[in-house]
């Protein structure tokens, strides 16, 4: 039985180094990087809205690129992506999940763009003798699109005085040329408030039979949440999972445990230590997966927890996440550029004992907390 145990050691300490952050690879799956955009909006960015799209790049550090389209083009689904060069790739956040803050700075963005659209298009509708008035005198706001007015020209006293009596005869309703924001009465806040939650986040119009979901309150067009349920039973705010997710893991994977009481992990002194070893023959991919009929190699993958009790917490949530295929997709390795391989699906594990976060190891002491959280996205909670 000792030699055994020295047996095992032994094997994971040469199989741990092989499993190196190598392996890490880009998630396939739809994950907490995508956002599910309304078709017309997207175009709209992509094309009058570019200048907009920079400036987010150059603030997030993401990108924002179109991977999916609707079947029937009412909705699509965006990724956002680190910049290479940006301070999100420099401090390896490249696999990190994108931040409720920048989603929704994402979003505010999608809503000005609709806006504008808006704007635009009532442009036409207005009478002609209104137009030059309308263009010089409407406020540079913050993020239209529109150039701010050209300055006015010094004038003397006698000309100031011309120019006020012909403003005076003018018919023309002259806008208020002050930036300065004015203060906003109780009932205009609640009109805004009342304005803002008719708005669909998903296509950034008032909302057409508005449909509220039951756990987390969101609102959305009946015929938009359809199609982004089609994509992923989430909801596109929150991402609170409704029902139980299923992915597209092969299913012909194991996962074995095997827990050594002498092994301590950096940070986690006093407790054992809990192995994971993810194991998956090469095989076909099914209609589920990118390629359909193409093989896929093999693999093996080793993962460490603390054998404590929010280890073993999260240990019984792993073991949910590989009953409902969630631990690992097939996509391709952002380390090695491969193609049709098992990659890892939005859950982040630890697959080296030492070296800290930068090389998949501990210590780590956010990371119980962290994957409980992408556990959750998913719809695995400790219950």
């Amino acid at each position: 039985m000792q030699r055994l145990s020295l047996d095992f050691v032994e094997w994971k300490q040469a199989f741990s180094s092989c499993i190196s952050s190598d392996e890490m690879s880009v998630r396939a799956g739809q994950g907490s990087d995508e956002v599910l955009v309304s078709q017309a909006v997207w175009d709209y960015l992509a094309a009058a809205g570019r200048p907009w799209l920079v400036d987010f790049e150059d603030k997030q550090g993401l990108s924002a690129d179109i991977i999916r389209r609707g079947e029937r083009g009412g909705c699509c689904a965006v990724r956002l992506s680190p910049v290479e060069g940006s301070s999100r790739a420099r401090t390896g956040m490249m696999e990190g999940p994108v931040s409720p803050v920048t989603r929704k700075a994402f979003i505010d963005l999608c809503r000005c763009a609709r806006k504008e659209m808006t704007k635009q298009e009532a442009a036409p509708k207005r009478k002609r003798s209104l137009l030059p008035c309308m263009m010089s005198m409407e406020p540079d706001g913050e993020g239209t699109l529109l150039p701010p007015p050209p300055p006015h020209p010094r004038r003397s006293q006698r000309q100031q005085q011309k120019y006020r009596k012909n403003a005076d005869m003018d018919t023309c309703v002259v806008l208020p040329m002050q930036h300065e924001p004015t203060a906003r009465t109780g009932t205009e806040l609640a009109i805004g408030h009342e304005e803002e939650s008719n708005v669909c986040s998903i296509c950034m119009g008032e909302m057409v039979e508005k449909t509220t979901l039951d756990k987390c309150g969101h609102s959305f067009c009946r015929s938009c949440l359809e199609q982004a349920f089609q994509v992923k039973k989430a909801c596109p705010v929150c991402r609170l999972v409704y029902g139980q997710l299923i992915g597209n893991q092969p299913a012909n994977g194991t996962m074995m445990v095997e827990r050594d009481p002498d092994l301590e992990l950096p940070g986690h002194e006093g407790y054992g230590c809990i192995c994971i070893i993810y194991s998956f023959p090469p095989g076909l991919q099914a209609q589920e997966h990118p390629n359909p009929g193409v093989r896929y190699p093999g693999t093996d993958r080793v993962a460490y927890l603390p054998d404590s009790p929010e280890g073993n917490r999260v240990l019984r949530m792993l073991r949910r996440a590989f009953e409902q295929r969630l631990i690992f997709t097939i996509g391709t390795s952002m380390t090695t550029g491969m193609n049709n391989v098992i990659t890892w699906n939005d859950i982040h594990h630890k697959t080296s004992i030492w070296g800290g976060p930068r090389c998949f190891g501990y210590p780590d002491p956010t990371y119980l907390v962290r994957v409980t959280e992408e556990l959750r996205e998913k719809g695995i909670t400790a219950d």
